[in-house]
């Protein structure tokens, strides 16, 4: 029997179960991972509810932490920001087969670190490179941060940005420097804001 995710809305609150088991999801699993929103999941949108969601959906149905932590901020925004409580029952359902073609439109979106993926002296433990087709985004792996690097007329320009992917991020800071020039230490700058702002779970 194909698993389905069943997600409606009680008193407001959004409540989703697997079916045929019946069983609700909850948070707590995937706050192991990533900490967007500790109390709720939340659909519709690119915030931090559907962050945690989408993580938290992608861990109950592989049960793999290393698929849900890579492809989570992805699935997020292809799957979890497009789904309503609509229709006659006011319900969205998602089955096994939805989340299967989803992850296979993730894979080209993979973690990974310069040496390989191990821990970089030029990175903090908490951040990765990622592969993208048309730019470079390092990705911050316990919280929403992201920085894009792209290259322009001339220069370089370095966004620190939270919910990346999103059409207009969230701007927190940016850097632009000419595009000779490294921008290693740009990005390592930003990085270290970053985790100024809030701070690492664990050891960096």
């Amino acid at each position: 029997m194909t698993t389905t995710y069943v997600g409606r809305r009680r008193q407001g609150e959004l409540v989703v179960t697997r079916r045929a088991e019946g069983t609700e999801l909850t948070p707590d699993r995937s706050l192991e991972l990533v900490n967007h929103s500790p109390n709720r999941f939340e659909v519709g949108y690119r915030g931090s509810g559907p962050a945690q969601f989408a993580c938290g959906l992608l861990l109950d149905y592989t049960d793999d932490e290393t698929v849900a932590q890579q492809h989570y901020t992805q699935f997020r925004n292809a799957v979890i920001s497009q789904l309503v409580c609509d229709g006659p029952a006011n319900c969205w359902h998602l089955t096994g087969d939805d989340i299967e073609a989803a992850l296979a439109e993730c894979e080209d979106h993979h973690g990974l670190t310069p040496d390989g993926g191990k821990p970089s002296p030029s990175l903090s433990v908490n951040w990765s490179a990622v592969s993208r087709v048309d730019r470079t985004v390092f990705q911050r792996r316990d919280i929403d941060h992201h920085i894009v690097l792209g290259d322009g007329s001339g220069e370089w320009l370095l966004l620190l940005c939270a919910q990346g992917d999103r059409a207009y991020p969230a701007p927190l800071d940016h850097r632009t420097l000419p595009v000779e020039n490294d921008p290693a230490p740009a990005v390592q700058e930003l990085v270290a804001e970053s985790n100024d702002l809030v701070e690492p779970e664990g050891d960096v």
